[in-house]
């Protein structure tokens, strides 16, 4: 047997074949189209709904997310705690959340409780009925939550941010206020929920260990959706969004300030995408990160600093967030400029991009880790409209990325001069 020395550091190869798993596609009788990821071992499985109901279609602040919230507070046939009781009885969890584009209502069930448990979703989805009680402590809770957070510098730049670079009359810049929590009313759920969350709107992913009888009760219970859509989609354009490129927030007694730096750019449907991708976790996408070992490791101006490219439907956005004391903010953002410069005007040392490689793959076979990390990422295909070889592309060119792309890429889409920076701290 030989003897491992373990002295000497393991020496790092590239993964050489990532297999991404199908789904099985099917629709239903209302032509909603099901995705089903059949994998795993255990009996359950994870029914999520997507709906094009998320900030970008609401024409009131906080409707998106408030419509969705409340189709768990109450049904035509139960009240809050009878449908909380009633899915708790059977071992499953009901969940929901909205995004900028798409609300998301989800299921996780026990397969030999699905005859009871997907009524349950249907009537959540199809028959809300928005009471005031309900919807009164829901107004109450978001709006404390609001001003604790809002006196926290982190939440301050991260929706600071999105105003700034997109403007305040876009649908992904606009803020909600104090004041918009009290003017939610019963009737705007109402109607939101009637517009955005009907068969022509919805997407159904299913995953897990999922049962021969699964297709035929979804289509029993969601098949007579209804198909009426008359959603808001807007023409925006930012060409006429004044940029306002550093905007400081002052929070009195804040021990620290945080930092926001970035500009919007595009989603993952661009071509260069996978190539910035790629530098941003050189810059600051991973522990490793240009970012981490100058300004945490090297400086000790943070804890974390890290940065990230965000896919929206309508646009995308580059950013580089952290928090600093509040005597080193200007020397932290000058660091965070002279990393930028660094990556436009050198090749990345060969050795580092092959760490960085090797470390983007891992993460990617991370990722698809069991059957509902797989639906996760079909997800982010089927909402982009973008093919099943979109990771096989991927992974492409993350082997064959070269430091001269890399550089190139720093220049064309990393330029200081077009950045827009946000501080918010004493």
């Amino acid at each position: 047997m030989e003897i491992i020395n373990r002295k000497i550091q393991p020496g790092i190869s590239l993964i050489d074949e990532i297999t991404f798993t199908k789904p099985e596609i099917y629709t239903l009788q209302n032509n909603i189209p099901v995705y089903l990821i059949n994998a795993g071992h255990q009996n359950l499985v994870k029914i999520e709904f997507g709906f094009k109901g998320g900030r970008w279609f609401e024409e009131k602040p906080l409707v998106a997310s408030f419509t969705n919230k409340m189709l768990r507070e109450g049904t035509t046939n139960y009240s809050s705690s009878d449908l909380a009781e009633k899915i708790d009885f059977y071992g499953a969890h009901a969940d929901t959340s909205t995004d900028k584009d798409m609300a998301y209502t989800t299921l996780y069930t026990l397969n030999k409780y699905l005859q009871e448990t997907i009524p349950l979703l249907a009537d959540m989805i199809k028959n809300p009925l928005f009471p005031e009680k309900e919807l009164e402590v829901l107004r109450r809770n978001r709006k404390q939550h609001f001003r604790v957070n809002s006196e926290k510098v982190r939440y301050v730049a991260k929706r600071k941010f999105t105003e700034q670079i997109f403007g305040e009359k876009h649908p992904y810049g606009k803020l909600f206020a104090d004041e918009d929590f009290d003017n939610i009313q019963a009737n705007d759920l109402i109607d939101f929920h009637k517009k955005n969350y009907s068969a022509s709107n919805a997407q159904i992913f299913v995953s897990g260990k999922i049962p021969d009888q699964l297709p035929e009760l979804l289509d029993k219970w969601f098949g007579d959706m209804n198909q009426f859509n008359s959603q808001n989609n807007h023409e925006v354009s930012l060409n006429g969004h004044p940029l306002n490129p550093k905007v400081k927030v002052t929070k009195k007694n804040a021990l620290q300030s945080a930092i926001r730096i970035g500009k919007v750019l595009f989603n993952k449907k661009h071509p260069d995408y996978f190539n910035l991708k790629i530098l941003n976790t050189v810059l600051g996408g991973y522990f490793g990160s240009r970012l981490m070992t100058n300004i945490r490791e090297d400086k000790g101006y943070t804890y974390g600093i890290g940065s990230a490219i965000v896919s929206l439907q309508n646009a995308g956005y580059f950013f580089i967030a952290s928090e600093v004391g509040t005597d080193v903010t200007e020397n932290a953002i000058n660091e965070v400029y002279h990393e930028i410069r660094l990556l436009q005007q050198d090749k990345i040392p060969v050795k580092e991009l092959d760490l960085v490689k090797n470390y983007i793959l891992g993460s990617f076979l991370r990722s698809m880790d069991g059957p509902f990390a797989i639906s996760e990422n079909v997800k982010g295909l089927i909402e982009f409209g973008l093919d099943y070889d979109f990771y096989s592309r991927f992974i492409d060119q993350v082997k064959n990325i070269t430091p001269e792309i890399l550089r190139d890429t720093a220049q064309q889409y990393l330029g200081m001069d077009s950045m827009c920076e946000l501080t918010v701290g004493n």
